[in-house]
């Protein structure tokens, strides 16, 4: 049964934005309320976010595919919809989000660090938010966005102070046991140890975490073993200790050629060459493993290491080992920059620039691309004649007719405004109410310019008066 995972495959969908509501108020003695229709909600995010309490991704293996909820349309009386809940999925520290390219979004360390996977869509505007003086009552709303759908992939990196490496069954998760409190599984087989322990040491008044990783091989850092799976586990590590084992049966290996095959795999596989590094001679209450340890204790101290003779079975030089680690973490700690507040950049766009652009493809259609009118685009209602024609009225504000001229297009060619997988594609008419003619100017209704029925009555009584009178100033006696 799988019980600890560190790379998954997350499937995120935000909610998506509650569309906009078109609605005149109604009331008795009020012919013409105006429009009251709310603004949709907004959907709700799917964030990442760092909990302390969660050590493995085992959950998102088991469940790949997360929704947030989405928001809720608007009603009418100027009731706005409810915005969706955010979805908060909480994540081991030290988990990096990265795209199905490989490319890195973001690095999760710290409580409380959070990443906003899926954005929510915007919810859609209310009649009432979209009337104005020259269009009093619109007769339409704007739909809410849809949600993001993005797929990611999170990938663990244990956050810890040491890394034990070493080969299979060299000790290390005796070692582990022994210096804390964790009780790593432990046999005498290769490959014992198939997920990242941890550990908690104190000495002194230091206080650090052991990583014991799976053993690694010749290859490892080539896919061979279980060593690519578990090597991003030591990356985050301030100091390296290489656990050899002085009493291993293998007639082929020994401490000094073990520790050149561990560091060949840990240059290939790269941004390890600055760590410290500790040997330790495992083993040694082993009367062979003792015999062994004296014989290349001096060729390693030779090469710059400290080494250290330790039994985790006897219990055997683990003091001086720990208050050693000790000493290196505390190092490592001072020699960290101090963190800095995250500052907040604003990155204004320029007050001229488009936002759009406007490309001929091979087969002579013309594409828009751009935030705004892809946007205006997802919330416009073709069913609806009026909120057609306040879209075209705004991508002609926005300047993209007249970008449609410069780059050659001519009434009745194919514009698509969007993606190739999900554009709206039509004939463009330069000028034209884009079938809304019956509403006069684009975005603009005529029959709002009909006077009230009052009004009409008291100009018609006026009008009956008037030409009365002019009958009667006409008339001449016999």
């Amino acid at each position: 049964m799988i019980t600890f995972v560190d790379r998954v495959e997350l499937h995120v969908a935000a909610g998506n934005g509650g569309h906009g509501c078109a609605s005149v108020h109604r009331e008795k003695f009020k012919p013409l309320g105006g429009p009251d229709g709310g603004n949709g909600g907004r959907g709700g995010d799917v964030i990442l976010t760092v909990d302390q309490s969660v050590t493995t991704l085992l959950d998102y293996h088991h469940s790949p595919h997360r929704k947030a909820t989405n928001g809720k349309p608007g009603e009418g009386g100027f009731r706005a919809g409810k915005e969706g809940q955010d979805l908060v999925l909480p994540v081991p520290d030290g988990t990096v989000v990265l795209d199905k390219a490989g490319n890195v979004l973001a690095d999760l360390v710290g409580h409380g660090t959070s990443y906003i996977a899926a954005q929510g869509g915007r919810g859609g505007l209310g009649n009432a938010a979209l009337a104005s003086a020259r269009r009093k009552a619109p007769g339409f709303a704007l739909l809410g966005e849809p949600g993001d759908l993005q797929d990611v992939v999170l990938e663990l990196k244990t956050v810890a102070d040491v890394a034990l490496v070493g080969y299979p069954s060299a000790g290390k998760s005796s070692l582990i046991s022994v210096l804390s409190a964790a009780k790593p599984k432990i046999a005498d087989y290769p490959f014992t140890t198939l997920v990242p322990n941890l550990g908690v040491v104190t000495a002194g008044s230091t206080v650090y975490t052991v990583a014991d990783v799976p053993g690694l091989i010749p290859g490892a850092s080539q896919g061979k073993g279980l060593g690519l799976e578990f090597l991003r586990h030591v990356e985050r590590c301030s100091v390296l200790v290489h656990v050899l084992d002085t009493a291993t049966l293998e007639s082929d290996r020994d401490p000094v050629s073990d520790l050149d095959v561990i560091e060949e795999e840990l240059k290939q596989y790269g941004g390890l060459g600055n760590r410290p590094r500790i040997v330790v001679l495992n083993k040694i209450d082993v009367p062979d493993g003792k015999d062994l340890a004296d014989m290349v204790r001096p060729d390693l101290e030779a090469r710059g290491y400290r080494v250290f003779e330790v039994s985790a079975v006897a219990h055997l030089g683990l003091k001086e080992l720990s208050y050693a680690l000790g000493d290196l973490v505390g190092r490592a700690r001072a020699a960290k920059p101090k963190e800095e507040a995250t500052r907040i950049v604003i990155r204004p766009k320029a007050v001229d620039e488009a936002g759009f652009t406007v490309t001929r493809e091979d087969d002579g259609l013309f594409r828009v691309r751009g935030e705004k009118p892809e946007r205006w685009v997802r919330q416009t209602d073709f069913n609806n004649d009026e909120a057609v024609g306040y879209l075209a009225d705004r991508l002609n504000r926005l300047g993209v007719e007249d970008k449609l001229m410069k780059a050659g297009a001519r009434s009745g060619d194919g514009v698509a405004i969007g993606p190739e997988d999900n554009a709206v594609v039509f004939d463009w008419e330069p000028s034209v109410t884009a079938g809304a003619e019956m509403l006069g100017r684009r975005g603009e209704d005529h029959r709002l310019e009909a006077l009230r029925p009052a009004a009409q009555r008291r100009r018609e009584h006026q009008a009956e008066r008037d030409e009365a009178q002019q009958d009667f100033d006409d008339f001449e006696p016999f």
